[in-house]
């Protein structure tokens, strides 16, 4: 099999961190689209092994939860059964997100269903990789409140955050929410600071992810025909988020900030990891 000289890796991955679409990305680099598409998988899954590697003991004081949506090949509503013999993995798709408030770093993350399951084990993920107690937030969605007890017990501070939505006008069609007319807070287990209950670096984060990641952009025909490749440029992106990024706030990236490298990285650091992972492979 014939192997992309480094540059070209590197080509093709700085397309696919900035939103570009597969194809979009064969257009700017003249690489093959199978090519693309197995860099992509490649370097995804070196991307997702190491963050998993890495993210321990970590120091995180203010923890903000959220989930986004999204779908595999087509929506849930449009599935059939001859589609989904073809396409086991179609349909749709949550994206569940943790975010520090205070570095930027989003230490987890997880694919799955919006249901108690997946709750239990993204927030049990987290929790594995904490090494002090910590302040977490997050919406009204009822699977939380299991899911952060069974990771945690009382050593946590919870809080949920909910926002109160104004009814639509008659006849009103629109695309995004209801207008939120204000918030409610409740205290769920220890003693959250009210100073740091809140869900809006999350929630902000997701508009990045739908920005920075074609699959997740609305009303595109950019959306993952496979889950594989789904989870793979999801890690990818998460990896140039906490690594090579320089988040506007913090002027270094948010692995930086919460001490897990040194340095800021570059494209051309990843391409040289997922080299060390290959060496590893054939030795």
């Amino acid at each position: 099999m014939n192997r992309l000289d480094n540059a070209s890796r590197a080509q093709v991955i700085r397309c696919l961190i900035e939103g570009c679409s597969i194809r979009s990305t064969v257009r700017m680099t003249g690489v093959a689209k199978k090519t693309v598409m197995r860099v992509l998988v490649e370097v995804g899954e070196v991307c997702a092994d190491y963050q998993n590697r890495v993210f321990r003991n970590l120091k995180l004081r203010s923890v903000q939860l959220d989930e986004m949506w999204g779908w595999i090949y087509c929506k849930a509503k449009n599935r059939t059964e001859e589609i989904a013999k073809a396409h086991p993995d179609a349909g749709d798709v949550w994206l569940w997100t943790a975010i520090d408030a205070d570095t930027k770093l989003v230490p987890v993350w997880r694919l799955g269903a919006r249901d108690s399951k997946v709750a239990t084990e993204f927030v049990k993920d987290l929790a594995s990789r904490l090494s002090s107690r910590v302040q977490i937030t997050s919406d009204g969605h009822r699977p939380y409140v299991e899911a952060v007890e069974s990771a945690f017990g009382n050593d946590v501070d919870y809080s949920i955050l909910m926002k109160i939505y104004g009814s639509p006008l008659e006849n009103e069609t629109r695309y995004s929410p209801a207008k939120c007319i204000g918030v409610e807070s409740r205290p769920v287990t220890g003693n959250p600071d009210p100073k740091h209950v809140s869900t809006s670096y999350v929630e902000r984060h997701n508009w990045t992810v739908r920005g920075k990641m074609r699959r997740y952009t609305r009303l595109s025909n950019g959306f993952s025909r496979k889950l594989q490749n789904h989870a793979a440029a999801t890690a990818l992106n998460y990896f140039a988020y906490n690594f090579i990024s320089v988040h506007g706030a913090l002027r270094m990236s948010p692995a930086m900030a919460a001490g897990v490298t040194p340095k800021l990285w570059d494209v051309e650091d990843l391409v040289s990891l997922w080299e060390s992972y290959e060496r590893a492979e054939a030795a």
